[in-house]
């Protein structure tokens, strides 16, 4: 891989100023109470509510988050996996260089991770995964039930899609204008050259292969490459940064 752990650095050395400001303007922080009746909400409409399973296309293939009794590859058909997710200035991003996150949208195909929840705490897990991808409520990318296949079997699942409509959507950007974003956004949660360079790590791991991230690393790499290295305050200020990393639980 191009996009080595030494490029990933260098991206994260100075994530800037970082505000949620802009990500939560027109939106409240969700709670715990919230996540609860989202799990409730999905749980009402599943076709059996003890054998659930949650689709991961991005950070949650190497990062749940959740309990689960069972990981199996999985395909999604009509559904492909994106970097449209704009606006986030605080988690891999700043005010600055503002992050693009990975969500599903429609067409195509998609491979990823499905993960069956335990059937004894459904409840409790779905929860954590609604802890685990809503920062904020009403949520750009919300969960719905979507049909996967895993092993030929058409399968119900659990996933996150992108709201065209809810002002966060980045539709038609080509690879090049996304390698633009990746190679220069960082924030408190880190890179989002990590956060690239962690989903194929983790996908390859169980022996996928995403062509269009493959090529985005290639792109990301050859921007970092020709970036001129940091200033001392830059150092200094991602010293800090890394820092704060640390302290989050």
């Amino acid at each position: 891989m191009r996009l080595t752990p030494e490029l990933v650095a260098k991206a994260g050395r100075a994530p800037g100023r970082t505000s949620t400001a802009a990500f939560m303007k027109g939106r409240r922080e969700a709670t715990d109470a919230d996540y609860l009746d989202m799990a409730r909400q999905l749980l009402n409409a599943a076709p059996d509510p003890r054998n659930v399973w949650v689709f991961a296309y991005g950070s949650l293939i190497w990062k749940p988050g959740f309990e689960f009794a069972e990981k199996r590859v999985a395909t999604t058909h009509g559904w492909h996996r994106a970097f449209c997710l704009k606006g986030d200035t605080w988690f891999r991003g700043s005010i600055d260089h503002p992050g693009l996150m990975l969500a599903l949208d429609h067409g195509g195909e998609s491979n990823g991770v499905a993960y069956r929840l335990p059937p004894d705490a459904v409840e409790k897990n779905l929860a954590a995964v609604m802890a685990r991808e809503v920062l904020a409520l009403p949520h750009p990318f919300p969960p719905r039930w979507i049909t996967i296949d895993i092993d030929g079997k058409a399968v119900p699942a659990i996933t996150f899609v992108i709201d065209h409509d809810s002002g966060n959507y980045a539709g038609g950007l080509t690879l090049e204008q996304v390698a633009d974003v990746l190679a220069s956004a960082s924030g408190t949660g880190g890179s989002m050259a990590e956060y690239l360079r962690n989903t194929i790590i983790g996908l390859a791991e169980l022996g996928l292969h995403d062509k269009q991230l493959w090529r985005l690393q290639e792109l990301v790499a050859e921007r970092i490459e020709a970036m001129p290295e940091p200033s001392l305050a830059a150092r200094a200020k991602a010293k800090f940064y890394g820092f704060l990393r640390r302290l989050r639980p």
